[in-house]
């Protein structure tokens, strides 16, 4: 999706893309091989040779950001197919809804080919150098709870700067509701050994926890991960569907569905 994608390109917004995509311009090499059929100026064409050449030289050096800020935020997800091994899928569990009536105590990062988890008064403060290493973080609903929440108690939390919040991803789908609701409607996601356990139980089990019990806290820590591993699978969900409702039927509809492209700009 992320070769098919020209809104990072100068001039060009969804109603020019979407046209693009109908004349059959479905990468940077077809845009910038056809571009002498689009009317543009020789200032334009030229710009638009090197922003082509600026997207494939960004990609050669994996540079997620580059692209984080020249897209809209709502469209980040395009980059999830490119940048799979830089993906960081996050989710906390605090004691309240806000940074400045509770604490957060356990985090999960499922990324790079495993899943950790951070404790609070065990391994916590390792939680900003450790997502550092990612230039993609995907969260649900995390753009208005998991990251201003962890910026407020971690002065030195920095978050990627690429963000995916499926909550919204999802939204534009029809999907609404929490994750729970949504992974059960989808049938996405394996919750084995925590089935049942909600946001309110993450507070009991931390406060077990913290009188003595081991296993509340392993049941807390399965329950994280499960709430960050799932966000895997439901991210490829939305990612397909989103690129067949904007390219529906495929290369070879485009091609004899010939409609003439609106002027870049649009």
């Amino acid at each position: 999706m992320l070769r098919a994608t020209f809104l990072h390109l100068s001039g060009i917004g969804p109603v020019t893309e979407a046209g693009l995509w109908r004349e059959g311009i479905r990468d940077w090499s077809e845009l910038e091989a056809r571009k002498g059929t689009l009317g543009l100026s020789v200032d334009r064409a030229q710009r638009l040779t090197a922003e082509i050449a600026a997207s494939e030289r960004a990609l050669s050096e994996r540079d997620a950001a580059w692209f984080g800020r020249r897209l809209p935020d709502r469209e980040h997800w395009r980059l999830h197919a490119a940048f799979k091994d830089r993906l960081a899928y996050l989710d906390i569990e605090t004691t309240g809804l806000s940074p400045f009536g509770g604490i957060v105590t356990v985090v999960s990062v499922h990324g790079g080919g495993a899943t950790r988890t951070f404790i609070a008064g065990d391994n916590l403060e390792e939680l900003p150098a450790y997502i550092g290493r990612f230039p993609i973080l995907v969260t649900f609903n995390g753009s208005r709870f998991d990251v201003p929440f962890l910026e407020a108690c971690f002065p030195s939390f920095v978050a990627p700067p690429v963000h995916i919040d499926l909550r919204f991803v999802l939204y534009r789908l029809g999907h609404a509701g929490g994750l729970k609701r949504i992974e059960e409607r989808l049938g996405l996601g394996d919750r084995t050994g925590v089935e049942g356990v909600h946001g309110l139980d993450a507070v009991r089990l931390w406060q077990e926890y913290r009188r003595g019990s081991a296993a509340a806290l392993d049941r807390l820590v399965k329950y994280n991960r499960a709430d960050t591993v799932n966000l895997e699978p439901l991210l490829e969900y939305a990612a397909t569907s989103l690129e067949h409702r904007l390219l529906p039927g495929g290369p070879l509809e485009l091609e004899r569905a010939y409609v003439p492209a609106p002027a870049l700009g649009g």
